[in-house]
């Protein structure tokens, strides 16, 4: 594995959709997930989570494995379609998706 995150930088990836009348806040590189009934309150809700996770993480001095996880294969996909700008060819029921980027973790600290 590519360690990208240390404990005193790097970045993480996030997407905010909606399957099924439920939003979804995805953090990719800490595998969080958190959901709700709206997409403003479920992002802030990952943001909040974010950074308390990375709080933890450096009071124990842990290893920047822990910063690095695997992300799940749906959410990977799901990356990879919209950096690409779109749904691919291929017959792929996309979610509804409100946002998604990439935050530094000095801003989550």
């Amino acid at each position: 594995m590519k360690i990208k995150n240390t404990l005193q930088k790097g970045s993480v990836r996030y997407i905010v959709f909606r399957e099924e009348g439920i939003w979804y806040a995805v953090n990719l590189e800490f595998n969080i997930v958190e959901s709700g009934d709206n997409p403003m309150e479920v992002l802030a809700m990952l943001f909040e989570a974010t950074e308390g996770y990375l709080e933890s993480a450096k009071k124990i001095k842990a290893r920047p494995h822990i910063l690095n996880q695997k992300t799940d294969k749906q959410y990977e996909d799901l990356w990879n379609i919209l950096e690409k700008g779109g749904q691919q060819k291929e017959k792929t029921k996309m979610p509804w998706v409100f946002a998604f980027g990439q935050m530094p973790l000095a801003v989550a600290a």
